[in-house]
């Protein structure tokens, strides 16, 4: 018999391609009994964004989850997604990080690390499967599937040789944008079968709505390992669904040997959960076949879709599909997947939204042509690549290799707001959000976001201030609408609103409380208006999309260069440096880091 194994995605990488990762632990808990019962292979259910999302929008402790994870999953191998030498931020970390993360991870228990690298860049994945291997632990070396004039199978089955010399127990075609065809599938999984001696697992997102056929064809041509999604999760850019797998392969060589009664309880449950998260359903999820043209994974679709909604530019989301395979090419033909896919994305955004290609250029874009990711799986464009890193030596070594050793610097830095080796990882892998974690949970101020932002707003008293009003800001007018507040008598509180029917947030920290009237609210709202501008002058310093300030670089009555960099951003994960539009001094910075700005705004005032 050529029995088929199954891997599950519904605690990991279903919910991230339908509702961007906010399933919580609350929720999966009850179904672990049911779901340990079925007789997995394996249960995909940490790493990817889930880190991510618990620390920035669930306030959750994401080794806290895995722990409870594991108490509650004895019988069934624990999966996670890693980004090698990247793990679960975006940047390279230090071996000595690398090895720390992979170590803990297996200690709080993670047994299968599927570790894969944007690039395909196999020096970067090096240190992970070393660290997997030393504690004891399957590691799975993947092969990210894409297409482009350097992809073919024959580089495919360099990437799994090499995978195969690495030590890996297992390897993994990952298709995270649905651009595998089937009889594609049946080529490539009978190629590696051939030139390496490794059980295959097949990953693939059923964007394209071509991925069950993938998936069989794999399976006909020897694949051992498919990933699978309980159907309430299933579909569209997330995967194909495991009842339906399960019943096309009983009675077959190919039998799983699950049974669909179970299968179906437990997707019961998972469809009357799947209701709770409503607010964070996406038109953007479905059935897409312009994924083989723009080759755009499901979970940036939908990321893309936000941030034009945001700059009021949704419309024009179609000049961003076709701006990102011009800037794919320029890049040299980067996998679409994360870090990249965020990379790409977002360079394409700014190209669209600025009017002129790579006015803009995000620092994750010059690093990466600088070689700060690793090789590029073709020569990038020679003129972007002067104008990103000037002069500036390209790095031709695997980036790690520069790195000191940092994770004693970052327990120092971190310092008495980590309780231990986790907390100081979680600080690692995303500075800004990990710190605010930690201080909020030392004050026990941790809340998460709302499920339902139309909830009453309970906490909200309408006799000392307005929940519904219109307000008048640089010219325009806004309808608010408060939907909620978190607790009171806390430093820290949030706030939940709609700005003309977008859903937004703020966390306000309380330095002083006083009751103003009619008059003295005006004068607050005065100032808080007056206080950025529209540009009306040359030396005004915008941005070209929201974001938020990472770092302020420079002072009021500082002498600039034209170019100099002003002030670090992020959008959509990503940093970009605001520079000086020409030469002279700051009279005037109307922001501090942490404030979040839009697009028109005044931020720096140069004369």
């Amino acid at each position: 018999m050529k029995k088929v194994y199954v891997t599950d995605v519904i605690l990991r990488d279903a919910h991230q391609s339908l509702i961007a990762t906010r399933l919580r632990t609350e929720d999966m808990l009850p179904a672990c009994a049911l779901l340990d019962d079925i007789g997995y292979w394996s249960l995909e259910c940490w790493g990817g964004a889930t880190f991510d999302a618990c620390l920035r929008f669930l306030k959750e402790d994401p080794w806290e989850r895995l722990a409870k994870l594991k108490t509650a999953l004895p019988n069934t191998r624990l999966q996670m997604l890693l980004r090698g030498q990247n793990l679960l931020g975006y940047r390279h970390y230090s071996d000595d990080v690398v090895r720390k993360f992979v170590e803990t991870a297996a200690q709080n228990g993670i047994d299968v690390f599927r570790v894969f690298d944007a690039l395909n860049d196999i020096r970067n994945l090096e240190t992970a499967v070393a660290a997997a291997k030393t504690a004891g632990k399957h590691a799975q070396g993947t092969i990210c599937y894409t297409t482009s004039p350097v992809h073919d199978i024959a580089s495919f089955i360099a990437l799994g040789k090499g995978l195969a010399d690495l030590g890996c127990d297992s390897i993994a075609i990952k298709d995270m944008a649905g651009l595998l065809t089937p009889y594609r599938a049946e080529a490539l999984v009978k190629a590696l079968k051939d030139a390496v001696d490794l059980p295959l697992h097949l990953h693939g997102h059923a964007t394209a709505g071509l991925a069950e056929m993938c998936q069989l064809k794999a399976i006909e041509a020897g694949c051992e390992h498919v990933d699978t999604a309980l159907s309430s999760w299933a579909g569209g850019t997330s995967h194909p669904p495991t009842e339906s797998l399960v019943t096309a392969l009983r009675g077959s060589e190919y039998d799983t040997g699950l049974d669909l009664d179970k299968l179906q309880a437990v997707n019961q449950y998972f469809a009357e959960v799947r209701k709770k998260y409503r607010r964070y359903e996406s038109e953007f999820t479905g059935i897409d076949t312009r994924v083989h043209i723009f080759q755009v994974p499901g979970g940036m679709i939908s990321n893309l879709a936000n941030q034009l909604k945001e700059r009021n530019a949704l419309d024009r989301i179609g000049e961003v599909y076709r701006e990102i395979p011009a800037v794919r090419k320029d890049l040299g033909y980067p996998p679409l997947v994360t870090p990249t896919s965020q990379i790409v994305g977002t360079q394409a955004v700014l190209n669209v939204l600025t009017g002129k290609r790579y006015e803009t250029i995000s620092n994750e874009v010059k690093r990466y042509l600088h070689g700060g990711y690793g090789k590029a799986p073709a020569p990038v464009d020679p003129e972007l690549l002067k104008k990103a890193v000037g002069k500036e030596e390209p790095i031709d070594c695997r980036p790690a290799d520069l790195l000191k050793p940092e994770f004693l610097h970052l327990r120092g830095e971190i310092g008495h707001l980590a309780l231990n080796d986790e907390d100081v990882l979680s600080y690692a892998m995303f500075p800004e959000i990990g710190k605010q974690f930690l201080e909020l949970r030392s004050t026990g101020n941790l809340v998460p976001e709302p499920l339902e932002l139309e909830a009453p707003p309970e906490a909200v008293d309408n006799k000392k201030a307005p929940t519904e009003f219109n307000v008048a800001l640089h010219g325009e007018s806004y309808h608010v609408k408060v939907t909620g507040a978190g607790p009171k008598n806390q430093s820290l509180r949030h706030f939940y609103f709609t700005v003309d029917g977008m859903p937004e947030e703020i966390v306000i920290e309380t330095l002083d409380e006083i009751v103003l009237d009619g008059g003295a609210q005006g004068a607050v709202k005065s100032a808080i208006a007056s206080k950025r501008r529209r540009p009306a002058a040359p030396g005004d310093v915008v941005t070209s999309m929201p974001c938020n300030i990472i770092d302020v670089l420079i002072r009021e009555g500082q002498k600039v260069m034209a170019g100099q960099a002003l002030l670090v951003t992020e959008a959509m994960k990503m940093e970009t440096e605001i520079t000086a539009p020409l030469a002279g001094t700051v009279k005037a910075i109307f922001v501090a880091k942490g404030d979040a700005v839009n697009p028109d705004e005044v931020l720096i005032e140069i004369i």
